[in-house]
């Protein structure tokens, strides 16, 4: 329990400061505060008096120095169960301070700011409110340290009830201050890294700040939350605006998310159909309504209970083909007038809008995570987009004008499924995708099996090299005229004379495409 006889009150979201201070001041709380939070106090008749006359010492520096003085924190971090220390304060004329209320310049507001210099991002490091906090929350049993206004009425009801502070939220102020600062610092230095740095840091810092808690992860019985960068730019799922439904579950996430990412490779009006973080169906058309049908055929029987995006706003036609359907969620930049009513009668559906383009321009890069137990393993985002110039033929006929099209089409496609993959494309859409198979002729079998159409006349894309000859004999027996596929296996040339054999066009991209 903690007694609050004295407070030292410096914010920068003001937000219900003036309500938490008045009752403070009734319930016999000195505070003491700084700069713009003391005028404000003042100004609105609060009871405050200014951390210089307490410290004997002006705020120098254009305010980067006010606080940190031994008057402040010998106060905070003075232990009231050792008499040596609080005989060390009084001998110096130190008064204890029992709660701190800080909250830190806004540092991710300044760095989002449209043109902001360099030199005010560098004037939001606070220096002063993380060492109050960091001091306060380790003397946490005899202190409060609040650094939220969600805070506020929690102390309140307290002090209003019995006069302390429990020490129960003693303990939870004192974990938030320490989360609060370690974000604070995780932002400044992913800032700093990104600007200034090179390859890998030696520690990753990963800043995040919670979006919601979801209903469960994976399965009912885990937990899960969903949380977002505080500097992501462009189109996100995680900057996304929720329209309709339940709320988001854990593998909801996960499908928009990856289904927004094939969406952003195209210019095209395009559809994507997602099931369990694969591709179903994919199209490009003249029309969003003839690229959403198109790529919800590909594979229908797959696309029960799917994840749409739509790299266009969804019209009526489009809602109403949606709505004979049983899906899980939609993303599309907008929705026309009407469309969201006619949606929402599906009960389960969820609908989200981006309010920004799915192009490719808008693409967000960012290094990318996995989580493994005891680690995390980090790897940039590279772009593995395919020149034609730069495709190396290496069978006895070159590639027509509309496989080489087809096959940059299915490249697209192919590096989004999980390895092995293995895409059948005719013009710019999917026919038949292959995905997660431990043996990449089985995709090419699964890939022929599951097109909803003939194969007869499509191309072929296989993110990784194929290791013998049989997926290629494979594709022969599915109607494939042409094949793109990284090459550089040591059977290259086995694969080549199948190729060869079965009069198809092969070429190599020189990269590999996994996603594990």
């Amino acid at each position: 329990m903690a007694k609050i006889k004295r407070a030292i009150i410096s914010v920068s979201d003001k937000n219900g400061i003036l309500d938490f201070s008045r009752e403070l001041t009734k319930n016999g709380v000195e505070i003491i505060s700084t700069g713009g939070t003391f005028k404000l106090l003042k100004e609105n008749g609060i009871s405050v008096k200014e951390v210089s006359d307490v410290t004997g010492f002006p705020e120098m520096l254009d305010g980067r120095v006010k606080t940190l003085h031994p008057k402040l924190h010998g106060g905070i971090l003075a232990r009231r169960d050792l008499p040596e220390h609080m005989a060390a304060i009084k001998e110096k004329g130190i008064k204890p301070i029992d709660m701190v209320v800080v909250n830190l310049y806004p540092f991710k507001e300044t760095v989002l700011k449209p043109g902001v210099k360099y030199e005010d991002i560098v004037e939001n490091i606070d220096i002063g409110g993380p060492s109050m906090i960091r001091a306060a929350a380790k003397n946490y049993k005899s202190v409060a340290v609040i650094t939220s206004p969600d805070q506020y009425q929690r102390i309140i009801d307290e002090l209003n009830s019995g006069g302390e502070v429990s020490e129960k939220t003693l303990e939870k102020l004192m974990m938030e201050a320490f989360i609060a600062t370690a974000e604070y610092d995780a932002m400044i230095a992913s800032y700093m890294f990104g600007k200034f740095g090179e390859g890998f840091p030696k520690s990753f810092p990963v800043p995040s700040e919670k979006v919601e808690d979801l209903r469960y992860g994976e399965n009912p019985n885990q937990k899960a939350a969903f949380y977002r960068s505080p500097f992501t730019t462009g189109t996100t799922v995680a900057k996304s605006e929720f329209m309709h439904g339940k709320e988001l579950s854990f593998n909801n996430i996960l499908d928009l998310d990856k289904a927004l990412d094939i969406a952003m490779d195209f210019e095209k009006p395009t559809a994507v159909v997602m099931k369990h973080t694969n591709p179903c169906g994919l199209a490009s058309e003249n029309t969003i309504f003839e690229a959403f049908k198109t790529a919800y055929n590909v594979d229908p029987l797959s696309a029960f209970g799917c994840v749409i995006c739509l790299n266009r706003n969804c019209d009526m036609k489009t809602a109403e083909m949606i709505s004979q359907y049983f899906v899980e969620c939609v993303i599309c930049p907008d929705y026309d007038e009407g469309t969201i009513e006619l949606l929402s009668k599906k009960k389960n559906i969820r609908l989200l809008r981006t309010n920004s383009p799915i192009a490719p321009s808008e693409r967000h890069r960012e290094y990318k995570m996995k989580k493994v137990y005891g680690g995390l393993l980090v790897q940039t985002d590279e772009d593995v987009a395919i020149d034609p110039k730069n495709l190396k033929v290496v069978t006895k006929r070159s590639p027509t004008r509309e496989e080489i099209d087809a096959m940059l089409f299915a490249w697209k496609l192919a590096k989004h499924v999980t390895s092995n993959a293995v895409v059948y494309v005719k013009g710019e859409r999917a026919v038949g995708i292959g995905a997660g198979q431990m043996s990449r002729v089985d995709s090419a079998k699964i890939a022929a099996m599951k097109a909803n159409e003939s194969t007869e006349g499509s191309v072929m894309a296989s993110d990784a090299f194929f290791p013998f000859r049989d997926g290629v004999d494979e594709a022969a027996k599915a109607g494939v005229t042409a094949i793109i596929q990284p090459g550089g296996s040591i059977r290259d040339q086995e694969v080549i004379d199948a190729a060869n054999e079965h009069n198809m066009a092969m070429v190599f991209t020189g990269c590999r495409v996994f996603r594990h």
